[in-house]
């Protein structure tokens, strides 16, 4: 049964350019099925998380990840009586806007595009879904609802101060009233992504060797978990071991998400979404204990994984291929692709090209990126 604070998509504030809706699928999930559909999503399959995507078969990439997400919202908005089409329309789009080689690529991205109003992955995925996606006769873009273009631009929370150019550019055309916090569904869909990504970044760091399951049988989040598996399974092979442990630790955060997020509304009682939006505070949190566990845990990871010499070596060498292609593409736009070339005859100044080639690049999985600046540059 759908909650009276959940987005109901028969009241949907509508699209941009009005449709007639499908008879078999709300509003909300026409958005979801688009965005599965588009040619961003199915480019997550080879962008990383953390390491890049030729390292190994098992790691996490950015589409395994954003599927991880989009189950865990699913758990917690059918819980919380939200729109589970909504809540997964946000899941599936929160990450189209990330560059190749996961966050070293978009602060790569970004140093380059400062001159240019700098380059943000959140505002990168609303200018994929308004603009970049260019499959239908009427529009460009997907022609989401108003709801899951919210949830996408400030599922993190209101979007204050200096606008990236990307979300600016189209919340002129269509306010998403950054002001505010998102709906209960977004945010549900940002602390799914907190649940999934601690987890199997984990996960991802024991299979690397950064680190031993005995490292994280000192931590206060996944320790319990691995004492737990040891008392029920005693002498439990080392892989099960970890597997055992690690759901454990999924289940925690997830549990702790829908027991802190059932007070919060139960305590505000809020009687529509437009409420939860102007509440001033967020309805889907962790609490404080396990936040803050959390948050030993994300400091135990930058430690031992994100600054582990062997991903630092790759970081420096993938940062060194987006800023050779950069410049290379300021310098050469005929070497973009030729559907590109329209937009590049159109651009008026440095800055509008600036924008077309980083749209280009960010757009560029981590194995085409390495593979054209091998092609354009010789690899160097």
């Amino acid at each position: 049964m759908r909650a009276v604070y959940a987005c109901d998509p028969q009241k949907s504030r509508g699209r941009l350019f009005p449709e007639e809706e499908s008879h078999f699928r709300s509003p909300f999930q026409r958005d979801r099925d688009r965005i599965i559909h588009a040619s961003a999503f199915r480019r997550l399959k080879h962008k990383t998380q953390v390491f890049v995507e030729h390292e190994g078969d098992y790691y996490r990439t950015r589409l395994t990840h954003t599927l991880e997400v989009a189950q865990v919202g699913r758990t917690i908005a059918g819980v919380l009586g939200l729109d589970v089409g909504l809540t997964e329309a946000v899941a599936l789009a929160h990450d189209l806007g990330h560059p190749p080689f996961g966050h070293t690529g978009e602060d790569a991205l970004h140093a380059l595009m400062a001159p240019h109003g700098g380059f943000d992955h959140n505002a990168q995925a609303i200018r994929i879904v308004t603009s970049l996606e260019r499959h239908y006769a009427e529009f460009d873009g997907l022609n989401l609802t108003w709801e899951t273009l919210e949830g996408i631009a400030k599922h993190n929370g209101p979007v204050e101060g200096a606008l990236p150019y990307s979300l600016a550019d189209y919340n002129a055309r269509h306010d998403l009233e950054l002001h505010t916090h998102a709906s209960a569904e977004a945010q549900v869909a940002a602390l799914s992504d907190d649940v999934a990504y601690n987890n199997h970044d984990l996960m991802d760091g024991l299979r690397a060797r950064l680190f031993k399951d005995a490292d994280l049988e000192e931590l206060a989040l996944t320790g319990p978990s691995f004492a737990e598996v040891d008392r029920i399974y005693p002498g439990l092979d080392p892989i099960r071991r970890r597997h055992e442990a690690l759901r454990r630790v999924f289940g925690v955060m997830v549990e702790d998400v829908i027991a802190v997020s059932q007070e919060r509304l139960a305590e505000a009682k809020p009687e529509s979404a437009e409420a939860v939006r102007n509440l001033g505070y967020p309805v889907v949190g962790f609490s404080d204990g396990v936040q803050e566990k959390i948050q030993e845990v994300r400091q135990f990871l930058f430690e031992r994984m994100y600054r582990a010499p062997s991903v630092v070596e790759m970081r420096e060498r993938v940062t060194r291929v987006v800023e050779a292609l950069f410049p290379h593409f300021m310098a050469h736009p005929e070497h973009l692709p030729v559907d590109w070339q329209h937009d590049v005859a159109e651009a008026q100044g440095k800055t509008a090209l600036a924008r077309i080639v980083a749209d280009y690049i960010a757009g560029m999985t981590d194995r085409f990126a390495l593979q054209v600046h091998e092609e354009l540059l010789g690899g160097s």
